[in-house]
């Protein structure tokens, strides 16, 4: 039986300009290949090539987006500790512990949420704008 030859026996050498190299390298670090040498053969055969894009003037939101998480995630842990204190604490927790904690919370939460709601009401002017944009 004759055998199928799937693996690449034959060698093309390509000499490019520097500029041509620039233009090649900066097209396949925009594709989804990991290897330089998938990319260029893509190309020479005629197959598709997926480019990924990216929206640039997202980034200072997602950067915000990250820091409103990590607020969040350090007023949640905040919280843990604090019920974890009380639960902790010898005797019978009384109303002035409480309420001691409850201040403690609300001057925490109260700041990051009012920072989030201002954020949000920044990105969704963003959005709005991308929006009137596409549409006109």
């Amino acid at each position: 039986m004759g055998e199928q030859h799937n693996n690449r026996s034959n060698w093309l050498n390509l000499r490019l300009k520097p500029e041509e190299f620039n233009q090649f390298k900066k097209q396949y670090e925009r594709s989804r290949f990991r290897k330089m040498s998938d990319y260029g053969r893509a190309v020479l055969l005629g197959k598709p090539v997926t480019v990924f894009y990216r929206d640039k003037s997202m980034d200072e939101i997602l950067e915000e987006l990250v820091l409103l998480r990590r607020e969040l995630n350090a007023v949640g842990n905040n919280l843990n500790q604090s019920v974890k204190n009380i639960n902790t604490a010898h005797g019978f927790a009384d109303a002035r512990l409480w309420m001691n904690l409850m201040t403690i919370i609300k001057s925490q939460i109260e700041p990051a949420i009012e920072q989030i709601k201002v954020q949000m009401d920044r990105y969704s002017d963003v959005w709005s704008q991308k929006l009137k944009a596409e549409k006109a």
